[in-house]
């Protein structure tokens, strides 16, 4: 079974990159304190690192 990651938006966009914003509506969070429960790939693992700096990121077994 493939692992699950949990994410959670813990700061806002506001004043950020349109980039990073579009990659936080990717990841389906919209507002602050918004958690999501994506698998573990590549794509998003990518994903996490280029907005890791508004995210809380736990892995989910």
């Amino acid at each position: 079974m493939a692992k699950k990651l949990r994410i959670t938006q813990v700061r806002s966009e506001i004043g950020h990159k349109e980039k990073h914003r579009r990659v936080l509506r990717s990841l389906g969070l919209r507002k602050r304190n918004q958690t999501v429960e994506k698998f573990d790939t590549p794509i998003i693992r990518g994903m996490i690192k280029k907005v890791g700096y508004l995210l809380h990121v736990e892995p989910i077994e």
